[in-house]
């Protein structure tokens, strides 16, 4: 018993990362096609779908989507939902800001300028109620309690010294600011060198590498690279060039996980119109309690309405090591219970939009 409660521990922090992703996902603009979308019959038929699946897809019921795990670190979840709603009530719903009120965690969030400063994170900082945080932080060290490199390490502990004879408030607020440069750092080596420019996570005798773990999770997406080549390609390889028709966009959010403030970066990109859409989204990075994540969702055209399938990978380290296949079959679990919650909540929303 003992063993199983050990196990959970940690894991709605791994199930909840989902909601971060959909708050912000879908609002926004409306770009032309690049490409022309598969059907939703195409999409069942290489997913495999048995009959009683889509019986079950056709009568309302969320159904599970098998994804393989491609390491000890990956929890890895697909859902599809029918939804008696055209693609383009969709878009306009996901326009009007309404799926805001899904994601109660979310503190903050804003989209990232092309030339951004530090400031322009200020949506993530510690409240005074928060000083523990910021205290942990200055004594940051290599380890899961935050994500951070051994050079982020190094440059918070030459700030604690600084800040040796602060007050609270000015040591809240030094911390804070110092952590919206990382922010800014971290996301101008991703802008400038994609994946290649993500700095590893500093852990006790090893390192945890989030862009190794986001390069898997996009080459394990073989459905995406074979209806849209060109799209995956520039995916995998950011920041190479977009096709015609797609957009991207970067976000921050501060978001409570583990009832502790999170800053979070996203990037997306997305090809959208009335008829459906495809949207891709990675966290690279992370604050703490999971290392990285990316979510491939599309919106087709089916019967009377539409069906969304969602593919959701998130790595963490918390599910490595000994106890490895019980970890990952509760987390798959609380990541399910998690995901379908959300998606029954978005039904019951978009029927009375």
């Amino acid at each position: 018993m003992d063993k199983l409660a050990n196990a959970r521990k940690g894991y709605p922090a791994h199930a909840a990362c989902y909601r971060s992703f959909l708050v912000p996902l879908l609002l926004s603009s409306v770009a032309a096609f690049a490409a022309p979308l598969p059907t939703a019959k195409e999409v069942i038929t290489a997913l495999s779908l048995k009959q009683d699946q889509v019986a079950k897809l056709d009568g309302g019921d969320v159904i599970a989507l098998e994804l393989g795990e491609a390491t000890q670190k990956e929890l890895a979840m697909g859902l599809a939902i029918y939804l008696p709603s055209p693609p383009a009530k969709l878009v306009a719903y996901f326009k009007s800001g309404k799926l805001a009120t899904i994601d109660p965690d979310i503190i903050a969030q804003g989209q990232v300028r092309p030339d951004p400063v530090a400031d322009d994170f200020k949506g993530f900082g510690y409240t005074f109620k928060q000083s523990d945080e910021a205290r942990d932080l200055l004594n940051a060290k290599a380890g899961d309690r935050f994500n951070l490199s051994s050079a982020e390490i190094q440059g918070l502990a030459l700030l604690k010294k600084k800040l040796a004879s602060a007050d609270k408030a000015a040591l809240v607020a030094a911390a804070s600011q110092h952590y919206r440069e990382i922010l800014l750092q971290r996301w101008q080596a991703y802008h400038k060198e994609g994946l290649a420019g993500i700095a590893p996570y500093a852990r006790d005798g090893a390192e945890a590498s989030p862009a190794k773990e986001l390069q898997t999770a996009t080459a394990s997406s073989k459905l995406f690279e074979s209806y849209f080549p060109d799209l995956y390609k520039a995916w995998l390889n950011h920041p190479n060039k977009l096709p015609s028709g797609v957009e991207e966009q970067f976000y921050w959010l501060n978001r409570k996980v583990e009832d502790r403030p999170t800053a979070i970066l996203s990037h997306r990109i997305l090809q959208t119109s009335d008829t459906g859409s495809v949207i891709l989204a990675r966290q690279f990075y992370v604050g703490h309690s999971y290392n990285s994540s990316q979510l491939i969702v599309g919106c087709l055209p089916y019967r009377n309405g539409s069906i969304i399938f969602y593919g959701h990978r998130t790595s963490t380290d918390q599910v490595a090591g000994m106890g490895s296949s019980l970890k990952h079959s509760i987390g798959r679990d609380q990541m399910k219970g998690e995901m379908t919650k959300n998606l029954m909540r978005l039904r019951s929303s978009i029927q009375s939009y």
